[in-house]
């Protein structure tokens, strides 16, 4: 079950009705787990407002369990070079900047490979975030927050998000694997005793996640993702085609190429590597697949090796529940093919691969068993 667009709030009953049949399948955690995590057993109607986050390597989404997706912005903030820790504008306006900033101002990104980078930039990028898109005359002050984190982030990374989070304005903080936000937010119980297996394709990390019944069965990743391919494409123009591009017009290609129609072709601009003038460059839609797919060969197969951990009872699970692929990379032309031949089972594509993660984790300000389950 993903949710249809525009229909946000629907959608946040359809996740209660799916704790509510199934509470029986909650597993018991225990009273020290609880401890670290939301509860909303104590607060008043006034404060259950919180936000969900999604905080990706190239898109941050934030969700409220009242408004549904409330902010969905490229991750990048503009700063003075004489400030470098305070945020002028964040997402498109920084985004477009890349490559044409003006001297004096630089466009960052404040998360790689789906991490913190910098603790100063990213507590100034988060507290941007949080003021856009909880405004204090809704939310209070503090607002409290789930962070979607990779499964693979170490306990060094998950506490700089968590401080992070803190000192950026929230009350209280959570967080959830992205893979189990992800299946969340596409209508999966997590704590249900069956097992299933995720793929999150993002921009800085690439994670297959095998889980049941409130915790990890199997887990790879590696930090070929969307990055990676951005990066592939750049080279192949470079060397095949003689033409240096930005990397936004890199990405835009990338971006373009699953939309665009077999047989017809993408315009691209950039500046020819031998005379240094401005040149076009026409591209059929399977020539930028063709260039794609070695990385893309790349993380699937790193992917497939889950396979080997996974329990064999759990197998049969996973073949008839199939392989759920998510995050920007899952639009990818040719992708879902790659899966199925690696890994042997029927692949389905999130209906919202950009949302359902942040989905899922403000679907966890209302199930902190969720959080509680997966916070070891």
């Amino acid at each position: 079950m993903a949710l249809a667009d525009g229909d946000d709030a629907t959608g946040m009953d359809q996740f209660r009705e799916i704790f509510d049949e199934s509470a029986r399948y909650r597993p018991n955690v225990g009273a020290a787990a609880y401890d670290q995590i939301i509860s909303l057993e104590h607060l008043s109607e006034a404060d259950v407002s919180g936000l969900g986050i999604d905080l990706g390597t190239t898109n941050t989404v934030v969700g409220t369990p009242e408004d549904g997706i409330v902010l969905n912005e490229p991750s990048f903030m503009l700063v003075r070079e004489k400030e470098p820790h305070h945020a002028l504008s964040i997402g498109i306006d920084a985004r477009d900047l890349v490559g044409r900033n003006p001297v004096g101002v630089t466009p960052v990104r404040p998360m790689r490979d789906g991490v913190i980078v910098d603790l100063e930039s990213a507590r100034a990028f988060v507290t941007a975030v949080i003021k856009r898109a909880a405004p204090s005359r809704h939310y209070g002050l503090r607002p409290k927050g789930v962070f979607a984190v990779p499964a693979g982030a170490t306990s060094l990374e998950r506490r700089a998000l968590l401080e992070v989070g803190h000192e950026a304005g929230l009350r209280k903080v959570g967080l959830i694997p992205e893979p189990v936000a992800g299946a969340l937010g596409c209508g999966i119980n997590p704590l249900e005793p069956r097992a299933h297996l995720v793929v999150d394709i993002g921009g800085g990390t690439s994670e297959v996640t095998a889980f049941c019944f409130g915790g990890m069965l199997s887990h790879r990743s590696c930090r070929l993702a969307g990055d990676e391919l951005t990066n592939a494409l750049s080279h192949y123009l470079r060397t095949e085609h003689n033409i240096i591009v930005g990397e936004l017009t890199a990405e835009r290609v990338k971006v373009g190429a699953p939309e665009t129609a077999e047989g017809q072709s993408l315009v691209v601009e950039g500046r020819d590597a031998v005379t240094g003038r401005a040149r076009l460059v026409t591209l059929e839609t399977e020539e930028i697949v063709d260039a794609l797919r070695p990385t893309a060969i790349g993380i699937v197969q790193t992917l497939a090796e889950c396979l080997e951990d996974i329990p064999a009872q759990a197998i049969g699970d996973v073949m008839s529940e199939g392989l759920l692929v998510l995050g920007g990379g899952s639009l990818l032309r040719g992708l879902s093919q790659l899966l199925e031949e690696s890994f042997g089972l029927p692949v389905k594509t999130a209906e919202r691969p950009l949302t359902c993660v942040a989905e899922g984790a403000t679907a966890c300000l209302d199930h902190p068993e969720v959080v509680a389950a997966y916070s070891d």
